[in-house]
Formats: C-alpha cells, sequence, structure tokens
C-alpha cells in the first residue's frame, strides 16, 4: 500500500472507531469517511461492505478475546475460565450498539467478514468448552456456535437496557444454570 493510501486506512480505521462507539455499529459510512477527510469512494475501496469495515475494527479486540483464551486455557477450573472467556465476548459484543445484532447475523452468513472473525473466536471457544466437558462441568450436547449466539443474545438485551448495568451479568448466570451438569 502507498503511504498515502495506509494513511487514509489507518484514518478510516480510527474514525470508524470513534464513529461506531457513538452512533453505534450502524453509524451512516459517509460520516465515518467525512471525519476521515476521504470521500465515500475512498472508504469503499479500502472496505467493499460494512461488515469488512467492521471486521477490521474490531481486529484488537479479537486478538485479545484469543490472547485471553490462550490464557484460561490452562486454568485449573476449566468451566470458571470458560465463563469468563464468555463474559469477555459479551463485553466486547456489547462494545457498540448494533454490533452484537450485527454479530449475530454473521453466524449465518460464513461469507461475511464479520463471521470470518468469528472462526477464532469459535476455535477458541471450543476448546475452553472442551476442557469443561472433559471435567464433567458442561453437558455434552452444549455447543459453543449455542453459547456464542447467546452471548450476543444477552449483550443484545442488556443494549436495549443500559440503565440495568448487571442485567448481562444476571442473563448469563441464568443461562449457565441450564449448562451445568
Amino acid at each position: 500500500m502507498r503511504a498515502d493510501a495506509r494513511r487514509n486506512h489507518e484514518r478510516l480505521l480510527t474514525e470508524a472507531r470513534a464513529t461506531f462507539a457513538e452512533q453505534g455499529a450502524d453509524a451512516p459510512l459517509e460520516e465515518i469517511a467525512r471525519r476521515a477527510g476521504v470521500g465515500i469512494g475512498t472508504l469503499y475501496r479500502h472496505f467493499p461492505t460494512r461488515a469488512e469495515l467492521l471486521s477490521a475494527v474490531f481486529q484488537e479486540a479479537l486478538a485479545e478475546l484469543l490472547r485471553r483464551s490462550g490464557e484460561l486455557a490452562e486454568a485449573e477450573e476449566p468451566c470458571r475460565a470458560l465463563v469468563e472467556w464468555l463474559r469477555a465476548l459479551i463485553a466486547h459484543a456489547g462494545e457498540y450498539r448494533g454490533l452484537a445484532h450485527a454479530l449475530m447475523s454473521a453466524s449465518y452468513d460464513r461469507s461475511s467478514a464479520l463471521a470470518q472473525c468469528s472462526e477464532p473466536l469459535r476455535a477458541a471457544g471450543e476448546r475452553l468448552l472442551g476442557r469443561a466437558r472433559e471435567a464433567g462441568q458442561v453437558r455434552a450436547d452444549v455447543s459453543i456456535g449455542d453459547l456464542m449466539q447467546l452471548t450476543n443474545a444477552i449483550a443484545l438485551a442488556a443494549e436495549q437496557c443500559p440503565e440495568d448495568t448487571a442485567l448481562a451479568d444476571r442473563l448469563l448466570a441464568l443461562t449457565l444454570r441450564g449448562i451445568k451438569d
């Protein structure tokens, strides 16, 4: 990438993070381009779809979630490690209004750029879930896909009631009572 194209790319990512944080994941792409000081065509040359832009914005969070799963993979209490990681997923999905919905939709569209982000998360979660299963702490019929959908649903529910800051934890606790043996 040329130096000016790299600068545009970085400005677009910086402004996308800020705009998504302020306005949610459905913020107008034109607003992001304007704030980055480029035209909408430049935005689309770098990120042909909203999902690709969202995916690029969330690479840092993805790396952190993957790093955290690696740390938790060696935890003495596998179920507790899985629960801690699920909480981290909920926090991530709740960072930007509308992200949980986008992530839920992407899980049904494997060609989506956001779905491509979820594959490494799914593999990391599967390792944690497998350890919890082996320890006899989680039922055999629980899947990581279901747990990831539940985390997105919890984040979406919490997004609808921002004044209830404990809602996500309560919903996760309620959900977990159903997965433990």
